[in-house]
């Protein structure tokens, strides 16, 4: 079994690929068969997402590409703004993995309850199967590590600035220690 541990570097090119759903893409640790029958592992770092296009590496050198398979889904569409808007308001609010299509529309996981929620609110959804790639949030490609953390000054642990972390600084209230063996 061929392991993919590593993202290949720029200009490599891919002499493999896997179609992987959406939810196998969140994993960092997998087994998937090729087209062919191969059975190949991935295994990357905590907390990293692939997307479509992503290539990885194993440590023969072997390229692998990464394809986002197709999978149901819903679309919601509509004409008033507001509305479509709203929409994806709510989609969010739940937390919920959410694609933009130019042709405005909004792809979503199936989920029954939402699209009757959305059509309350005056926005047609329709069932669909196709690649789902989801807007990647805010701060783009997420870890759990501190090295690129886009708003902290110097990018990493030597430029941290603990005012500017949401977890620290003076804005914040003090850690409450909490010593249970005095009475």
């Amino acid at each position: 079994m061929y392991v993919f541990n590593q993202r290949a570097p720029a200009g490599a090119t891919a002499a493999l690929t896997v179609q992987l759903n959406y939810d196998l893409r969140c994993r960092s640790r997998l087994t998937a068969t090729l087209a062919d029958g191969t059975e190949i592992g991935i295994a990357l770092p905590r907390a990293e997402k692939l997307r479509d296009g992503d290539l990885l590496q194993s440590a023969d050198g072997r390229v692998l590409a990464i394809q986002a398979a197709p999978e149901s889904l819903l679309e919601a569409r509509c004409a008033d703004p507001l509305a479509f808007a709203r929409a994806a308001y709510h989609l969010g609010n739940r937390h919920m993995p959410v694609q933009l299509t130019a042709d405005h529309c909004l792809r979503f996981p199936v989920d029954h309850v939402l699209a009757e929620m959305l059509a309350q609110m005056g926005v047609e959804t329709t069932q669909t199967t196709a690649p789902f790639e989801p807007e990647s949030g805010a701060y783009g490609k997420h870890s759990h590590g501190h090295d690129h953390h886009p708003y902290r000054p110097g990018g990493g642990p030597q430029g941290f600035d603990p005012l500017h972390d949401p977890g620290q600084g003076e804005h914040r209230s003090p850690r409450r220690i909490h010593d249970f063996t005095q009475s």
